[in-house]
């Protein structure tokens, strides 16, 4: 099973400027294929592919315009159009919408070396066109005689440097099976309760930092645009937001890591969270939750230890059904934390909704009503409704 290790490293000046050069080559191959490709469709109902793509980056080194992409390394260029070529592939399967060029100011900042462009011996990493090894911290060990195939390095928008190895992980085994099976609704009072009666409490990890991240924004927004002034204050927010992104990261991981080695089968809600955000009374938890990152990590893992994730239709009423002898309430606000039901039976609300979606989720081996097993794909994001000029680029 392929896994990615990732660490952080420390370049020296001109490592890092190298690698700065390099992400706005593969930013600029990445714009000039998609602008073609786009075009070649629209004038001429053309259809480019990766290997048209990667002749005209051949044609594109030669002009006296682009010849400055031959300091850099020609691999991270070539998985860029790689990577173009998996967004129309996404988008031509309805999995995710039109590829879109990359800011300079809002992208990621990145490239991809695969094992032609680096060498990776003795715990020291060496990229093609780079002087000198990576300052690699090297916080967990890499699997017992890995030899990873890719490397991707990165920079976050707080500055910090990354690497990320991709390798076989022969520890990724599946576990030994059990007949555990949980029910798990998501909230906001308490992030999780499971259908064991647990409350999971939810740790709110933006409001630690409110104060601090409140301060700073409003430092930034007093800054002239384009100033070197404004540059520091925007980097003291950055570190503040990955700061946040990191503790909400760790947690994620640690409870998603439980639940799948506790339970054979895990029963969620198929929440519409991009929906959920358009209530500007809650878009702000519903945010810091991060529910969609949690359901992320938990089928990823469930995948790699043989667990089975069972999505639960989102219109399934869990709160207002009975778990005891099945009556349905007519309306359940919000605010009604506890009810009693007609048969005597006094229910917490997200206990209740918890015994209820694994009821459901239990179902769909029997007869597939109302659920659904987990995605086979990743990508969440969905397609939108296509241009005539957009169709089939």
């Amino acid at each position: 099973m392929k896994r990615a290790y990732r660490y952080r490293f420390y370049p020296t000046d001109a490592q890092a400027a190298e690698l700065s050069r390099t992400f706005g080559c593969v930013r600029k191959v990445y714009n000039l294929a998609l602008a073609a490709r786009t075009h070649a469709w629209v004038t001429r109902q053309e259809r480019v592919n990766y290997i048209a793509a990667s002749a005209m980056l051949a044609a594109w080194k030669k002009t006296g315009e682009l010849a400055y992409l031959n300091e850099v390394s020609s691999v991270p260029l070539q998985q860029a159009l790689r990577h173009l070529q998996t967004a129309f592939s996404h988008f031509f399967g309805k999995r995710a919408r039109y590829p879109r060029f990359k800011s300079r100011k809002k992208s990621r900042r990145g490239a991809e070396y695969t094992a032609s462009a680096f060498r990776f011996r003795d715990g020291a990493l060496m990229l093609a066109k780079m002087t000198g090894p990576l300052a690699v911290v090297w916080s967990r060990p890499l699997p017992e005689g890995a030899s990873p195939s890719t490397v991707m390095v990165s920079q976050d928008s707080a500055g910090r440097w990354f690497v990320s190895l991709l390798c076989d992980d022969p520890g990724i085994q599946p576990l030994p099976v059990n007949g555990n099976a949980v029910g798990i609704d998501a909230g906001l009072e308490h992030l999780l309760t499971l259908s064991t009666g647990e409350k999971i409490t939810n740790p709110r990890h933006e409001r630690r930092d409110r104060a601090a991240l409140a301060k700073a924004q409003r430092r930034l927004a007093k800054k002239e645009k384009g100033s070197a002034n404004r540059a520091r204050a925007r980097l003291k927010v950055a570190k503040i937001h990955a700061r946040i992104a990191d503790r909400r990261r760790d947690g994620l991981h640690k409870l998603t890591t439980r639940l799948v080695r506790e339970n054979q089968k895990i029963v969620i809600e198929d929440l519409t969270v991009r929906n959920m955000d358009k209530n500007r009374k809650l878009a702000h938890a519903i945010s810091d939750a991060a529910w969609s990152e949690f359901r992320s990590m938990l089928e990823c893992k469930a995948v790699w230890y043989g667990r089975e994730v069972i999505a639960v239709n989102r219109w399934f009423p869990s709160s207002r059904l009975c778990s005891a002898c099945g009556t349905l309430q007519d309306k359940m606000p919000l605010n009604v934390r506890t009810w009693t039901c007609d048969c005597g039976m006094t229910h917490d609300r997200d206990v209740n909704a918890a015994h209820n979606l694994l009821a459901a989720g239990l179902a769909v081996t029997v007869c597939g009503a109302g659920a659904r097993p987990q995605r086979s794909t990743p990508d969440r994001q969905p397609a939108t409704k296509q241009k005539p000029s957009q169709r089939k680029p």
